[in-house]
């Protein structure tokens, strides 16, 4: 089944099968089951067109994957463009969110060591 143009996986429940789509958890994937009245352990294969064309419907009214991305895109343009601190925290791949820096931010700006170790060469074996 493809919606948004992703497949979901027909093995897994559906409750699950929907995290696959971008900007959708587990919460918002129950309470999409719960709106179109399906079961929530029912696989994602195992559905018939009515069910299918229910569960597009209420998606496809949702931000998700291309559209949700584009707008969080855009957000953090305009905080660039508009230089605000979290925009130059962005503009600079540092944490925007008031974390520390000094030592834990090794996923935000990548493995990056700047330490300069103990200071004394190595010594040559002859």
């Amino acid at each position: 089944m493809r919606i948004s143009g992703v497949t979901l996986p027909n093995e897994k429940r559906l409750e699950i099968a929907l995290t696959s789509l971008y900007g959708i958890g587990r919460p918002l994937a129950q309470k999409i089951i719960i709106e179109s009245g399906l079961e929530p352990g029912l696989k994602a294969g195992k559905l018939d067109a009515d069910q299918e064309n229910k569960l597009r419907r209420i998606i496809e009214a949702l931000k998700t994957e291309g559209d949700l991305k584009r707008e969080i895109s855009n957000n953090i343009k305009r905080l660039k463009d508009i230089k605000s601190y979290r925009g130059s925290r962005h503009l600079h791949s540092l944490p925007s969110r008031g974390q520390r820096t000094k030592t834990n931010s090794r996923t935000r700006r990548g493995n990056v060591r700047k330490t300069m170790g103990s200071g004394k060469k190595k010594v040559e074996k002859k």
